[in-house]
């Protein structure tokens, strides 16, 4: 947050989603409000203002998708005006076709974008790892460990965008989000900024490809090798847990003599440095030099391009070395033909999200051969995230779950009504596929999808649906809010799809719901809930499962159940708007 104040940033875009809406939200705070960030007292600040009077000179915004939020910034980015775009990493899957092309199509001012990756997927739909991005687009790439790399690593960022005409990622999780400490603030970025050259015209394609590689790459690949955010800690260490590395040494070589002072090395990048850190410090007893292994420490900020030269240095210097990172083994990938490199692809650390627990198995481990790859401590809890227990679709989802027709889900609130009990949408690949995976049902199935995924990309689906002539029923779920990440508002999209397709329905949740009678002829609300015994009953699919004891039971209106099954008889497509309040927004 201060180092976009700091860096002179204009424009900042984001699309909401775990873990960068609390980010995006700091930008979006009223002026007065308390500062988030504690500044170093220990050292001078170099900034010339508080934080709190620095002006807040840029425009924040909210957007619904990854490429437009990226195509904005860019064209900041051409008229002279830094940017930051904000998203998290499923996010940079849509923004890869303007970013791709970006680095040999070149930039004027400094573009970053702050990619929030989620080892662990506490709220995602997979662990993907933003740096791989970073090899595909040809782009820099910074993995702070901490908030002061953080600051320092945006700031680096601006400069070297300008400096290669090219955008940066810069990569955070939820660790790093969480993490405090403090910063030393550096002095405030010049107001000026180069604008796009439009001399890059002069040249073709083919040779704007060969200038990026002659030139522009390696000027990245001499900032990994020289920047000070990449650095070696050295560390001596010796305790209970440790000292399981000396013994298992010893029994893999036959003999103690030289295993003592085997040198282990560890790489790391990302949030995993500061947990390298904190489980060394641990380790230090003094006066132990004589009788443990020295682990040296070689902690990357800027992991694209890797500092192949330091990182050759390094592997030369120690015995074995165990490269700690998540999400998936990035570095490690890049490093292991060395032949003593672990991690990952070891089986001595679990893939996702990397706890101190891990990273002491694996030190325990070093040298071994794992017969049976690490699992992360986070999988051993086993939590679910559930649908919330007064949602208003929450009827729509049981109806959904006794028809027999195929059922495209989407990103949204619905995906967590996939799992049993419910088991009410049979597939979710992305946020705004439901009308387009569904086009592709080998007969007419049903597309349910939220109003913000609609505005995502799913109206993209659905005017292809129109236009080919799909036999499909979209169930529109319209709260107004994006739910799942923060309640964050949503553009009314109904007279757009009115114009793209004639067949449009409007339901009313809260208002048109209807008390009905259940099986035994006792009128329930729609709200209670029903306690009944095992039994065995039948999907769907035509497969027998077990109905659970004491769930909550939502008796769908007769008025919705009519209209869906009216729709579903019909040929060609049909949209039905259901609204319905979000209970937490």
């Amino acid at each position: 947050y201060l180092a976009a104040l700091d860096s002179d940033v204009s424009l900042i875009t984001g699309v909401p989603g775990y873990p960068i809406t609390s980010l995006m939200e700091l930008f979006l705070r009223k002026p007065g409000e308390k500062e988030p960030v504690e500044v170093s007292k220990d050292k001078p600040r170099f900034s010339r203002s508080p934080a709190s009077e620095i002006p807040r000179d840029y425009s924040a915004r909210w957007l619904t998708n990854e490429k437009v939020a990226l195509e904005i910034a860019l064209g900041a980015s051409v008229s002279g005006r830094r940017a930051l775009v904000l998203v998290k990493h499923v996010g940079m899957n849509l923004l890869s076709d303007p970013l791709i092309t970006s680095i040999t199509h070149t930039i004027g001012a400094g573009l970053v974008i702050i990619a929030g990756d989620d080892p662990g997927a506490k709220g995602s739909q997979n662990e993907q790892d933003s740096r791989w991005y970073g090899r595909i687009a040809e782009v820099a790439v910074f993995d702070p460990a901490n908030p002061n790399m953080a600051y320092r690593a945006l700031r680096r960022a601006y400069e070297l965008s300008e400096e290669t005409r090219t955008p940066v990622i810069l990569r955070v999780t939820a660790g790093l989000e969480k993490s405090k400490g403090k910063l030393e603030r550096l002095p405030e970025a010049p107001t000026l900024h180069p604008e796009f050259d439009r001399t890059i015209w002069k040249k073709r394609m083919v040779e704007k490809h060969q200038l990026f590689h002659s030139i522009t790459y390696p000027l990245l690949e001499k900032e990994a090798e020289g920047t000070y955010l990449n650095e070696v800690r050295g560390r001596v260490a010796e305790n209970t847990d440790l000292s399981k590395v000396k013994e298992k040494a010893t029994e893999n070589t036959g003999h103690a003599s030289g295993r003592e002072h085997e040198k282990i090395g560890i790489i790391s990048s990302g949030f995993t440095s500061s947990t390298v850190e904190e489980i060394l410090k641990k380790q230090i007893k003094p006066h132990a030099e004589d009788s443990c292994p020295e682990i040296s420490h070689l902690s990357l900020t800027l992991v694209n391009p890797l500092p192949l030269e330091k990182i050759k240095a390094f592997l030369k210097n120690n015995d074995k070395v165990l490269v700690v990172e998540e999400s998936e083994p990035f570095i490690e990938e890049q490093i292991r033909i060395a032949g003593k490199v672990y991690g990952k692809k070891t089986g001595h650390l679990p893939y996702g999200q990397v706890k101190s627990e891990d990273l002491e198995f694996a030190l325990e481990h070093i040298g071994e051969e794992i017969l049976k790859p690490a699992i992360s401590a986070v999988l051993k809890a086993g939590d679910r995230t559930l649908i919330c227990n007064d949602c208003p679709y929450l009827p729509l989802y049981h109806l959904l779950s006794r028809l027999d027709v195929r059922v495209a889900g989407d990103m949204g609130c619905s995906v967590l009504s996939a799992p049993e009990p419910l088991a009410a949408i049979d597939v979710s690949f992305a946020l705004g596929s439901a009308v387009s995976v569904a086009c592709g049902f080998g007969k007419k199935g049903i597309a349910i999808i939220g109003d913000f995924a609609l505005a995502h990309s799913g109206i993209l689906g659905l005017l292809n649906a129109a236009t080919t002539g799909c036999d499909l029923l979209v169930l529109v779920l319209q709260n107004e809010v994006a739910a799942m990440t923060g309640g964050q508002t949503v553009p009314d999209l109904s007279k757009v799809v009115e114009a793209i397709t004639p067949d449009v329905s409007f339901f009313d949740i809260d208002t048109d719901e209807e008390r009905v009678q259940d099986k035994t002829g006792e009128v329930i609300d729609r709200t209670g809930k029903m306690t009944y015994e095992t039994e065995k009953t039948t999907d769907r699919t035509g497969n027998d499962k077990e109905a659970r004891n004491g769930i909550e039971y939502h008796i769908p209106s007769t008025r919705l159940s009519e209209l869906i099954q009216a729709k579903l008889a019909l040929p060609g497509l049909s949209v039905i708007f259901i609204k319905g309040k979000c209970r937490k927004y």
